[in-house]
């Protein structure tokens, strides 16, 4: 039985949200409850009626703590924003098969660019998609730009074509209105990309009824070149409405998704139907962490979709099977959409047929997924396995670090640290150094680089554990690791993810052999770091060299551990290179402005906006400085005088005058 288990009698009856932590303060898992007494209880019970992963979750967790909530609605919430916020690694994590394309409309821009983006949504903008492919908007956004011609170029074209008083080939070809010239206000200009959106959301048959009627007024009038180009840009308009088949011959909007799944991972596709046709695709891949039902599954996968930022709820959710907590669920799109959101599985007809399609995109995706990376998972615990014997570890190296030295002739000499967890990259915390060295001015070889950076590092950690130890003693209403609140906190992310230094490795790895290893081993010494293997790993001849031994450890080339560590030193090696460049790049593209007192990067860049070149700078009376943000009269002065150095020899001639 767990030695953290709370007395049944502090855990509340309430509905509420709960973390497990493990020994370095790390959340685990994050679950939600209608009843936190009844839910929690059933993690400390025997541990042989347990699933596997819950059973290798409790064991790895070290406290539990809880937040009592009002509604159920409110749990579905905090639970989301807890997940994001800590990515514990039992829960289920819905992962997008590929980065879907979007097209963009970038409303909170004076004058809104239509673009291609992938990623993270900025709010204030409009997004259309997702599309399956890049050129499929690309193709899409061409035929658009004849009858909506907003801008498509990026800052810096714009503002050149401004300063010189020409618009782009764009501008000239009439798929663009040349905003940068003047040629349209900035009302009229937004105005024409509301009107991009208005067609994308679906709003179609009225800018066709406005061409077609446009272009036979002007054929009465008998303008036949105008009504042509009328004609072309009604076809222009009927080939995008043609490219999205009706659906659902109701103009209906629905979400509809599908699921495909098998013991160990699950496949989740939706189609998204706006006015009766399919305006985009997406589809996620599930690793399943425990004996998750399809409703669970589905549950997870509505609230990973919806409570995005900018997520955009229809009026219908069609889904393969009812999620368990449907009535919540329902309650919280209502709140999200403002009216209500029906949440069912269709029965017959259309929505049916199309539900099945959704289905076999999702069996699609699976059979896909599972022969791109198969054994994938097999071969990650492989790995990790034959390295946990190899090196003599009573452990798994559940979290590994990488360090790689890189410098040209002793000069930027910089440092990387890769982090690998569970056998994958975790790219999120890996870290950059720039070497100081003893005089400040970058260390001597490479050992003494090893050093300095394992030094710095656990010198992190080390400072940090010190801090969580303080921050995390109990105080009022804490009793030992549990931590009691009466109601949702303010702020989900107080008490939030600790840094990523405060998390110590299993296994450092260090890019060299013996001399490396000795070094990094002086620094964990010094740092009183206990519980690390170290090893090095020389690219001669891959050898492994372990403290302390003479000779080095040769694991058979076809070894998935030999694999994985040369993946983490070539990730470490490729990280480390980047940032040389960056570093040598920045020492060789410097200007007259990075010497001036008092100018940072930051006027610095809002200078090289405003006026394009320092020559333009240069040219520039200090009043008219000022009218940059940051720029006071006395900087501007001082950037005046810097970039109009006195000629030798004029002082004294003006003396003698």
């Amino acid at each position: 039985m767990p030695s953290f288990r709370p007395a049944p009698g502090e855990i509340p009856t309430e509905p509420g949200v709960y973390r497990f932590r493990d020994a370095n303060g790390r959340v685990v898992y994050v679950g939600k409850a209608k009843n936190l007494r009844s839910r929690l209880s059933n993690y400390f019970q025997d541990p042989s009626g347990l699933h596997p992963r819950t059973r290798h979750m409790v064991a790895s967790a070290n406290s539990v703590e809880w937040t009592v909530v009002a509604t159920e609605v409110e749990a579905l919430s905090l639970e989301y924003s807890w997940i994001k916020e800590f990515d514990p690694r039992f829960n289920i994590k819905y992962r997008d098969d590929k980065s879907y394309p979007y097209l963009a409309l970038t409303m909170t821009e004076t004058y809104p660019r239509a673009q291609v983006l992938r990623g993270a949504k900025k709010k204030g903008n409009r997004y259309f998609g997702p599309f399956s492919h890049a050129w499929a908007i690309r193709e899409t956004l061409d035929q658009l730009l004849r009858v909506f011609p907003v801008r498509t170029c990026s800052a810096a074209v714009f503002q050149r074509s401004a300063r010189a008083g020409r618009p782009c080939l764009l501008g000239y070809i009439d798929k663009c209105s040349a905003p940068c010239v003047g040629r349209i206000s900035a009302e009229d200009h937004r105005a024409l990309a509301e009107d991009l959106a208005d067609f994308m959301d679906g709003d179609t048959e009225r800018f066709l009824r406005t061409v077609e009627a446009e272009m036979r007024e002007a054929a009465a009038q008998l303008d036949f070149e105008r009504a042509a180009r009328l004609r072309d840009d009604a076809a222009a308009l009927a080939r995008v409405v043609e490219r999205n088949a009706i659906v659902l011959a109701d103009r209906t909007d629905a979400d509809v998704f599908g699921l495909a799944q098998d013991e160990l991972e699950a496949a989740a596709q939706v189609f998204m139907v706006r006015g009766g046709r399919v305006r985009g695709q997406r589809g996620w891949i599930v690793e399943k962490v425990d004996d998750s039902t399809d409703a669970d599954l589905v549950s997870g996968l509505l609230r990973s979709v919806y409570l995005e930022a900018d997520a955009a709820v229809p009026r219908e959710v069609l889904v393969p099977v009812l999620p368990t907590d449907v009535d919540r669920l329902r309650d919280l799109l209502r709140d999200l959409r403002g009216t209500h959101v029906s949440v069912r599985v269709p029965q017959r007809g259309d929505k049916r047929a199309l539900a099945e399609t959704v289905t076999k995109n999702a069996e699609h995706a699976l059979a896909l997924h599972k022969a791109r990376r198969s054994g994938d998972l097999t071969t990650r615990s492989e790995a990790l396995r034959q390295l946990q014997e190899a090196l003599d570890m009573d452990d798994a190296p559940l979290r590994i670090e990488c360090y790689d030295i890189s410098t040209t002739g002793g000069s930027d000499q910089v440092a990387s640290m890769v982090v690998f967890e569970d056998g994958l990259a975790r790219k999120s915390e890996y870290r950059r150094f720039q070497i100081r060295g003893a005089t400040g001015q970058g260390a001597t070889d490479d050992t003494a680089a090893i050093h300095e950076v394992i030094a710095r590092r656990f010198a992190k950690l080390s400072s940090q554990t010190d801090t969580q130890g303080e921050n995390n003693a109990p105080g009022d209403g804490a009793t030992g690791g549990v931590t009691v609140t009466g109601e949702v906190e303010a702020n989900p992310r107080a008490g939030g993810r600790l840094p990523a230094f405060a998390y110590p490795p299993n296994l450092v790895v260090v890019d060299g052999g013996a001399p490396q290893v000795a070094a990094a081993q002086r620094a964990l010494e010094e740092a009183g770091a206990v519980d690390v293997t170290l090893v090095g790993l020389a690219k001669r001849l891959e050898e492994v060299w372990l403290v302390d031994e003479t000779f080095p450890l040769i694991l058979p080339r076809t070894s998935e551990g030999l694999y994985l560590l040369q993946r983490l030193r070539d990730e470490a090696h490729r990280f480390a290179i980047t940032y040389h460049r960056v570093k040598r790049s920045a020492g060789m593209t410097g200007s007259a402005l990075d010497d001036i007192p008092g100018l940072g990067p930051a006027r610095r860049k809002a200078l090289l906006t405003r006026f394009g070149s320092v020559a333009r700078i240069a040219g520039t009376e200090p009043a008219a400085l000022t009218e940059v943000d940051g720029i006071g009269p006395t900087l501007a002065a001082t950037i005046h005088a810097a970039l109009h150095p006195p000629v030798p020899g004029a002082g004294a001639t003006a003396s003698e005058t």
